[in-house]
This record gives structure tokens, C-alpha cells and sequence, in this order.
């Protein structure tokens, strides 16, 4: 899911050092990093970790990592683990890509920030599943305009399951899911010494967190999670969420282009809404002349209600389809849908974290139920996000049981969240936020859109959440910020 990332509160740094302890793990030999993280001021090493943790002295697979290290000893704590999020996305630049974002100088003088690519992605042992765009051209369920859609997506992507159970990397298949992750995580922090790890993830990253905060309790400090997928990760109920996410987030898109009426898309954001549900099903009926058809139409208003930045986009998209002029074309690689096709590796990793992580429905006419309720419960996109997906059919059961996310542990978890984000929604943070318990504070943001902590100006929700990352201190209950500059 990505894909695809905070009252000024003064505070005195953490100075004391976390006293290293001795690692069972052999500790990374720091050195060049690949080319994607080359040149960016970073150290990379590898890590042996077991492909079973069930089997410990068995097969094992390779872990990369990067380092971002303190320039300030006397200030340095720990260290951060960080994860971009996905399932599948790549992490070995990330610290670089948070120094650009501009966290603050305190949080980077107070941790060695830590990248990684976790199992099966990347530079870390990868998997494959073989898929084209033909095969599968996104990781979001295809919008069912009926029953018969259900049925023949179902064809679909049970073809691209089994395409994962035959790939060259089958073997490692069962393997990859997001307690393993977190296990890996947890030789991370033994080969480098440490007592205990300091955490900030997004998206999917929150549960990651959240699986790893719950296996390991005593071994965690600091847990910033920002943009919550909920306590069950990507399951089949999450996935369903994105109905409700996209009309979360679709009065501030509204809202933006009856501000423009060059766009011509309507002059009150109740004529943009209606020019949605118009020019989907004009595409319905007869796709433009660029390839888009109405599942295409809704797919990329979803994908470009991510951030901001992208809503005159969007608006210049619509404008396009709605007058028969050519679309702005998409990045170089792109799909008709007008966003980049991400790789085979990203791809295969996701399917095999949130297909493994959890059992997913079987019986295809469940899926025909759920696209008709959420047709009418969530009309603008509820009918894409219950569809079937390749989980349906995917080729091994669980290894195990999810992770119960509990209030177990110690008060150590900051979530922060947009009120109004397609991707992950406010009910999902709201229901990890009742799991965690007195675990967790919250802070919610009243702005739209994925990821609340460096993406927006919001001085509130930015420095609660650096003053957690520097000096541990939250809210004493959770807490509300105000738009920026209301």
C-alpha cells in the first residue's frame, strides 16, 4: 500500500547512551550500499536470519540493512528501525529519504537510523512470482460492476496465485509474513548490540511495529507508527476498508477542483461528486480512446487522492476523460490507470506477507456478497475493495496464527493519523488504537490524505512526534490537532 511519509514543544535530549549487550547474532559488516543507496552518506551490511524461525538451525535466508549513523555520540540512545511500508517496499534508503523529508536534526542525532528491505524484497533473499502488467496490473482489487466482474476476476487472479506457487522462489513462499519480519527485526537489534529498538513506521509499517511491539514487548521503546492499517494488518476486512477511505478523502479532492472551475469538473463540490459517478459510467460504457474504462477512471482517482500534490493531477485527468482530449500521460513504464507498474518483486513480496498473514475467504460467492453490500454502503469505491484478490487462492495455508495485538506491555506506542486518508482510515487507527489499550496514545490530524508525520506543514502533529522520537514524552491521553493555520 504505498505506496510509496509531523505548539512547538521545547524538551531536553536523552543523553544517556543504551548500554550495548552481547549479541547472539554476528554483527554486520558495514560497507558500500547498493546502487539505489549509494552515494547517500549510508552504510549497508547483511544479516543470515532463518527462513523458519520454527526451525532455527535449518535454512536460512539474507537480510539487508542500512545505517544512518549518529554524527553525535554523546546524544546518541539508540537506534531507529524504520519500514516504508507496502508490504514490499524497499527500505535501504529510506533514512536518506527521511533527512530530505527534514526530520529533524534532534531525531537523527539521537538514533543510528536504520533501513531495511525486509524478507523477500529487494536486496534481502527476494521472491518472484513471474507476473506481468498482463498478469496483474495492480495491487488494489479491480473495481466488479456486477456479479459476473466477481466471477471473472476470480479467473483471473487465481491464475496469478498460482503463478507464486510455481515461481522459482516456491520454496520460501509459505515463509514470508509479517511475524517472521518481525522476527528478523529482532536479529537486527541483537547483531547491533542493543538492549532494546526504537521504531518509526508507515502504512503497512504500523503493523509490522505493532506485530513487533506485541512479540517482543520488553525489547521495545519508542513505537512511532503513522498511518494505521488496523490490528489485523491487511486482511480481507482492512482490504474492504477502502471504500470507506476513499469517501473519506474525496470531499477535500471535491472541495479543490469547484475551487477551479477551469477544470469545468462543477462549481460546488456536491457537482464534483455527481461528475465521479458520471464519468465512471460513461467509461463503463464505452472506454476513451487512452485505454481508460471506468475501473481504470476510479483506480487512478483512488491512487492520486494519496497526497495533495497530486490533486491538480487528477483534476487535469478528469478534465481530459470528460472533454475527449488525450490524458496527461503517465510515467514512462506506466499503466493506463496513470501510475508507474511497481516490479514483479514488490508485487510477488505483498501477496506473499498479506496472503500469508492471515486466511483469506475462499468461496468466490462471498465476494459477490460483499461487492454488492459495499456497492451501496461505500457507492464510489466499495465495490473495488471487496472484489477477490489472489489470496482467494493462494497456493499454502498460514504457518500460523496472526499476532494478537493486546494491551500487553509497556506505554510505548505514539499512532499518528490523518482524519481523512484513502489508504488506511481513520476506523482502522481508531480499532488499533482500542487494541493497544493504555499501550498507546493517539493523535489525529484534521487533514486528508496517507501518511500525517513530515508530509504536511502541520506544526502540531510534526512536533508531538518528534518530542516523542527525542525525548519519549506523549500526550497524557490521546489528542486532536486542528488543521494547519485554523
Amino acid at each position: 500500500m504505498r505506496k510509496a511519509l509531523l505548539p512547538v514543544l521545547a524538551a531536553a535530549l536523552v543523553t544517556a547512551a543504551t548500554p550495548a549487550v552481547a549479541s547472539a547474532a554476528p554483527p554486520p559488516k558495514w560497507g558500500p550500499c547498493p546502487e539505489e543507496a549509494a552515494g547517500l552518506g549510508l552504510e549497508c551490511g547483511t544479516l543470515d536470519v532463518p527462513l523458519d524461525y520454527r526451525d532455527p538451525g535449518g535454512k536460512t535466508i539474507e537480510i539487508a540493512i542500512s545505517r544512518l549513523a549518529s554524527a553525535k555520540p554523546e546524544k546518541r540512545r539508540g537506534v531507529l528501525l524504520t519500514n516504508t511500508g507496502g508490504p514490499g517496499g524497499e527500505g535501504l534508503a529510506y533514512p536518506d529519504t527521511l533527512r530530505k523529508l527534514k526530520i529533524p536534526q534532534e531525531v537523527l542525532d539521537s538514533y543510528d537510523v536504520i533501513g531495511m528491505d525486509p524478507r523477500g524484497v529487494h536486496n534481502s533473499t527476494p521472491v518472484t512470482c513471474g507476473l506481468s502488467l498482463l498478469d496483474h496490473p495492480t495491487n488494489i482489487p479491480l473495481y466488479a460492476r456486477n456479479s459476473a466482474d466477481v466471477t471473472t476476476e476470480a479467473q483471473r487472479v487465481a491464475g496469478v496465485a498460482a503463478k507464486c506457487g510455481s515461481s522459482a522462489t516456491a520454496s520460501l513462499l509459505p515463509y514470508m509474513t509479517t511475524a517472521n519480519t518481525a522476527r528478523d527485526m529482532d536479529r537486527v537489534r541483537e547483531a547491533l548490540g542493543e538492549r532494546k529498538v526504537n521504531y518509526f513506521g508507515i502504512s503497512y509499517g504500523t503493523y509490522l511495529g505493532s506485530v513487533y511491539t506485541s512479540l517482543f514487548p520488553e525489547r521495545s521503546d519508542r513505537f512511532l507508527i503513522d498511518s494505521a492499517t488496523g490490528p489485523g494488518g491487511w486482511d480481507a476486512d482492512f482490504a474492504r476498508m477502502f471504500g470507506q477511505g476513499v469517501e473519506d478523502r474525496f470531499p477535500d479532492f471535491a472541495k479543490f477542483a469547484a475551487s477551479k472551475p477551469e477544470y469545468g469538473l462543477g462549481r460546488t463540490p456536491a457537482q464534483v461528486t455527481a461528475k465521479y459517478f458520471e464519468l465512471a459510467a460513461r467509461l463503463d460504457r464505452k472506454p476513451s480512446p487512452d485505454g481508460y474504462d471506468g475501473k481504470a477512471f476510479r483506480h487512478v482517482t483512488f491512487a492520486d487522492l494519496y497526497y495533495d500534490k497530486n490533486l491538480p493531477k487528477l483534476a487535469e485527468t478528469w478534465r481530459a476523460l470528460d472533454t475527449g482530449k488525450p490524458v496527461p500521460a503517465p510515467a514512462p513504464g506506466g499503466s493506463p490507470a496513470g501510475a508507474a507498474y511497481p516490479s514483479d518483486n514488490y508485487i510477488a513480496s505483498q501477496l506473499h506477507v498479506i496472503c500469508n498473514d492471515s486466511d483469506w475467504p475462499e468461496n468466490v460467492g462471498n465476494y459477490r456478497r460483499n461487492v454488492a453490500i459495499d456497492r451501496f454502503r461505500h457507492p464510489m469505491f466499495g465495490a473495488a475493495a471487496a472484489n477477490v484478490t489472489p489470496c482467494a487462492f493462494w497456493p499454502s495455508e498460514p504457518i500460523e496464527p496472526p499476532v494478537k495485538i493486546t494491551g500487553h506491555g509497556p506505554s510505548n506506542v505514539l499512532i499518528v493519523q490523518n482524519l481523512r486518508d484513502p489508504a488506511t482510515p481513520l476506523a482502522g487507527a481508531r480499532k488499533l488504537r482500542e487494541a493497544f489499550g493504555d499501550r498507546a496514545r493517539m493523535v489525529t490530524v484534521d487533514q486528508g490524505g496517507h501518511l500525517a508525520y513530515l508530509f504536511k506543514d502541520n506544526e502540531c502533529a510534526n512536533d508531538l512526534a518528534t518530542r516523542f522520537l527525542v525525548t519519549g514524552s506523549r500526550p497524557p491521553g490521546d489528542l486532536a490537532c486542528g488543521a494547519q493555520g485554523s
